[in-house]
This record gives C-alpha cells, structure tokens and sequence, in this order.
C-alpha cells in the first residue's frame, strides 16, 4: 500500500469502502502538492484549518496535530475514511472535527484547502458559506488534479472569494491560489426544486444532490413499476438520493415501514425535508451510512435500489455490487430487492450469482426493472 509523505506526517491510509487488493490509493497528487505547499506557507501551531471534500482524510490526518484542523464534506464514506485513517496512522479520533456539508462550519478560519469536488454547485454552496467565515489575511489553496479541474472551478473562487492564480502543473495537479477580499454576501441558489406529475410530488433538492434539476432518467423508468400492495413490509430505499423512489412507495403502501439511506449527507436532508413535505409524521428512519451496512440480517421485506456506477470520478460497479450484497445480507428469506439499471451493465447476471431467482420486470431501450428475490 503506498505511504503518503508529506512535510507534516508519514500515512498509511486505505480507501472507503475497502476492497481487497485495490488499484486505487487514497490520496494522489493533488494532496500531495497542497500538504507541499502549506509547508513552504508556513502554519502556526494554532491556526484554524479547514479542509474541504477531503476523499478519504489524506489532507485532514496529515495536518492533524499541526493545527486545529476541521473537516468538511458531503460524504459519510469520506468521514469514516478519516475516522479509520486516523485510527491507523495513532492519530487521536478528535484531532480533527468532521462537519457534513448538511451544515456550516464555523470559523474564523486562517487557511482553508478545497479538493475541488465533482459538482460544482457543491462548491459553490461551500463557497458561498464560506462568506463571513474567514479570519483577517487568511489562505485559501484549492486543489485538482488537472484532468478533473475545470476553469469554471476558478470562475467560482473569484466570483466569492476573491482573484485567483493558476500555479505551475505537478505530476499533473494544479493549485488554485485565491486572495480573499471583502465581497457582498451572496444568497444561495440552492437548494432547488422540481415538480413530479405521477406521484404529484415537489421535490427539493441539495447542491450535492444526484440529477438536482429533475428526475434522473433510471428512476422515472422505476417509478411506474414499483412493488404494490406491501401491507406492513419493512422496505428500505438504498442509495436514497432526495428520497423519490421510497416517497412514491409509501405512498401506495401506506402502512409499510420505511428506511432511506444515503451516503451523501445533503441527498439526506433532502429526503427529510421531502418526506415531511409529502407524508408528514409518518415514522420513518433516514440515514446517512455505508450502505446497508449496519442493517442487522433478517430485518428487511424489500428494497428499492437505482445504484450507482461511479465513486467521484471512478467508474466501476463495485460500488453497485456491494450493495446488492448489502441487500441481500438485510433481506429476509423471500424478501426482494428492485433495482433499475442501465442495460449494458449486465445486472441480471450479477444478481443470480447472489439471488435464487432473479425476474424482469420491465425494459425499455435504455433500461431494466429487475426483482431479485433472496
């Protein structure tokens, strides 16, 4: 496993989810050059720092114990990562305070490192908090290798923060130097909202939230087949996003039990806010989590699943594996998992090696429904 060597700290760090034998490292140069930098900066012993979208906690461990050092991300999977990092590096758990991007962190901050993230209107969200946040003469660095950096990644810093400058390329990163200056406080934009005509839903969406203009196309190919008459089953919505699929569920099934998890924390929020907006009171249990990771075995009657096939800018679909293993380790014997999927993916295979019967239940063109039945 690569060792992460900076001027602060030596690491051995692993990804999240783990998967044995793994290609990929967690951190890459872009971290490098940023942990480089502030060094040649300087950082006093009791700077406040702030870290966004770290992936997998290579910047935050790294600064643990050079400054008080906070972290923020739209990703429960980045927050275990950093949890479990600084476990394995002896580092102690509260070196570093985690902030999900469902809330602000507080400054004053004196330096701040941005991993510039996938969507830009998270960073833009993150940007606009950031607004009021900022200690006199402080240091703002972003960070990107250069195939994921697009220039309107630095329209936005000058636009809330402040001028920007292009460093030099290194082993194919760049850094984004911003000068803060005192700009009009923006409103944000988000979130947004959409409207559904079957179910009659609006739908409120977070800057980090997937498809956040409208419905993803997968999903409205879902919702009309959707499993009816579920009585009292316990069904959960894995890979919730702003909790259409399990809102469009309950609402035909209004005596079943539902759990939605996601690991963004703002699809999250989302779907709480959309769950009270359409059904009000109505019990339910919504998380941000690995997964159905910590679901006990047995303890599930359906669940409903548009996977994913990407990790930030990695695409695969282990991720979608896992969580038809998840599924499968939740649900109780004759207990089902729906999922809709993209045709070239081959899904239907994949969940006969995990299922006992596996059953198309609608296509067209572009995807499929299937009911796997455990």
């Amino acid at each position: 496993m690569p060792i992460l060597n900076s001027p602060f700290a030596q690491l051995d760090l692993i990804r999240q989810p783990e998967q044995q034998n793994d290609p990929l490292q967690a951190f890459d140069a872009a971290d490098e050059y940023l942990l480089k930098q502030v060094a040649e900066d300087g950082l006093p012993a009791d700077s406040r720092l702030l870290v966004l979208n770290d992936s997998f906690g290579a910047l935050a461990a790294s600064l643990a114990g050079h400054a008080r050092v906070t972290s923020s991300g739209d990703s429960f999977l980045a927050s275990l990562a950093l949890q479990k990092n600084l476990a394995r590096n002896d580092l102690a758990a509260d070196a570093v305070r985690f902030v999900p991007a469902s809330e602000s962190a507080e400054g004053p901050f004196d330096r701040v490192l941005i991993r510039i993230p996938k969507t830009l209107a998270l960073l833009e969200e993150q940007l606009i908090r950031l607004q009021g946040q900022l200690a006199p003469g402080a240091r703002v660095m972003a960070g990107a290798m250069i195939k994921h950096l697009p220039r309107a990644a630095g329209d936005l810093l000058e636009k809330y923060l402040g001028p920007v400058q292009a460093s030099l390329a290194e082993k194919k990163a760049r850094l984004l130097f911003v000068t803060p200056q005192d700009k009009p406080h923006a409103s944000s934009p988000y979130p947004t909202r959409y409207t559904l005509d079957t179910p009659r839903l609006e739908l409120l969406n977070h800057a980090n939230v997937f498809c956040r203009e409208g419905l993803d196309i997968g999903t409205r190919a879902f919702l009309p087949h959707l499993p009816r008459n579920l009585g009292r089953a316990r069904v959960a919505d894995l890979g919730c996003g702003n909790g259409v699929l399990a809102i469009a569920s309950a609402l035909d099934n209004p005596e079943a039990h539902y759990t939605l998890v996601d690991e963004s924390y703002m699809a999250v929020q989302s779907a709480r806010d959309n769950w009270q907006a359409a059904l009000g009171d109505r019990p339910v249990d919504i998380r941000a989590g690995d997964g159905l990771a910590g679901q006990p075995a047995d303890s599930l009657d359906v669940v409903l699943c548009n996977p994913p096939f990407h990790q930030q800018q990695v695409v695969g679909d282990f991720l979608a594996w896992r969580m038809f293993q998840q599924a499968r380790n939740a649900l109780v014997t004759g207990g089902q998992l729906w999922i809709v999927g993209n045709r070239h993916l081959g899904y239907h295979a994949k969940l006969k090696r995990l299922f006992r019967g596996v059953e198309q239940v609608a296509a067209n063109p572009k995807f499929v429904v299937l009911k796997a039945t455990r």
